[in-house]
């Protein structure tokens, strides 16, 4: 028997019991589509806390000023202003293990244009934080070297505080005032979102640090150092490195604790990773045991249609069919019907998934190779859940089965 015969034999047999083959269907039917919606959410999910990591910064070894504990007493982070330029400096050229280093201050301020105002993050930074933090300029052009050294008023935008002073108007070149300092616009960012913390990354307005220090704080010391190291591998050892160097300059006693303090934001952004892949396997665990209870459905209706069908497969039997032929028979018939299910499977898969993207806002990513495997798949259960009924068919007595009643 040639394999179209096969098909269509399958084929004509499962539409004779059409009810009870799309009953036998419908649990494989929703284990793929299961399969495939949970591995476009995981991966949408995945894609999601790399973009986050990707924001953090390239490479970011972050440095802020007050440490967990000084003097047996928790005073927590921005408690002291030991954090100097002398500082950044020394990192920047004992640590062959960075590329970049920028030196930040930052506090809250009333930003007002107009009759508008918005409450905002600012800081002052030289040109290395844009590429260390990887801020994107969006229109305009970045402040200059000039600017810093001159404490020039000129600042950046963020997406938010752009939004809320200016709306759909071309901020470029207006002015705006950060407190009581007036401040020519002359770029504004691209967005980032929302940071592993939770906080509006685009809520902010970037100055020159000269500005910002002397302008508007009034102070010489820093609130952070942003540093980018050659390599992600080698995070870690700078911010061991970061940390000798800041205590010897602080002439810190081995007995007393940091005064400052080293963050790893990237630690909570792997963390939230790794939940994200093991929730994804949970769930794919979940769609597997659906695809198991749909294959043993199959293998129950096969053994159903071996018993109603005895008499025919004696009679086959006797006029000259072989027992691989009986075999290849019931195993196409399993087979189609797994088919049929990933077909219906992949398409309600496809559908549940453009609809959760829809729903929450998530862009949704199809892989080819998670469509093969789901097919692929429903080829094996109908496969392994039909061979036993068909292996049980082709073994049946043809004298005893055409006595079958």
């Amino acid at each position: 028997m040639n394999r179209s015969a096969l098909l269509s034999s399958a084929l004509f047999t499962l539409l004779r019991n059409k009810t009870r083959s799309l009953l036998t269907v419908l649990g494989i039917t929703i284990g793929i589509a299961a399969m495939i919606c949970v591995v476009a959410v995981g991966k949408a999910g995945q894609a999601q806390v790399e973009r986050q990591l990707d924001n953090l910064g390239d490479n970011l070894v972050w440095v802020e000023r007050g440490g967990r504990a000084v003097n047996g007493v928790r005073t927590g982070t921005q408690s002291n202003t030991t954090l100097t330029m002398g500082d950044a400096m020394a990192m920047k050229e004992q640590m062959p293990l960075l590329k970049e280093v920028a030196p930040d201050v930052n506090g809250g301020a009333q930003v007002v244009y107009g009759n508008k105002n918005w409450y905002t993050n600012y800081r002052g930074d030289p040109l290395e934080f844009f590429s260390v933090k990887r801020w994107v300029i969006d229109q305009g052009a970045l402040f200059t070297q000039d600017d810093i050294d001159a404490s020039a008023n000129v600042c950046v935008l963020g997406r938010t505080v752009q939004t809320q002073l200016f709306g759909r108007e071309d901020p470029i070149g207006k002015v705006v005032r950060v407190k009581d300092l007036p401040c020519k616009v002359v770029a504004t960012l691209q967005p980032k979102g929302i940071s592993v913390y939770g906080t509006d990354q685009d809520d902010t307005i970037v100055l020159p640090l000269t500005t910002a220090q002397k302008k508007i704080m009034g102070v010489v010391w820093l609130n952070n150092i942003f540093a980018s190291a050659v390599t992600p591998e080698v995070v870690k050892l700078a911010g061991r490195e970061a940390t000798a160097i800041l205590r010897d300059r602080h002439h810190l006693r081995p007995e007393q604790t940091d005064d400052f303090n080293i963050r790893n934001p990237e630690d909570v952004i792997q963390a939230k990773l790794k939940s994200s892949r093991t929730l994804s396997l949970l769930l794919i665990s979940v769609a597997a045991v659906s695809l198991l209870v749909g294959g043993i459905g199959i293998m129950n209706v096969m053994l159903v249609s071996v018993t109603e069908r005895t008499r025919e497969i004696g009679v086959r039997v006797a006029v000259g069919a072989t027992e691989e032929a009986i075999r290849l028979q019931f195993l196409s018939e399993a087979v189609m019907l797994s088919l049929v299910g990933g077909a219906a499977g992949v398409l309600f898969g496809l559908a549940g998934s453009f609809l959760i993207g829809r729903s929450f806002g998530w862009p949704m990513e199809i892989s080819l190779e998670s469509l093969a495997i789901a097919v692929l798949f429903s080829v094996g259960v109908g496969v392994f859940f039909g061979y036993y009924p068909a292996r049980k068919a082709s073994l049946l007595n043809p004298i005893e089965a055409l006595r079958y009643e």
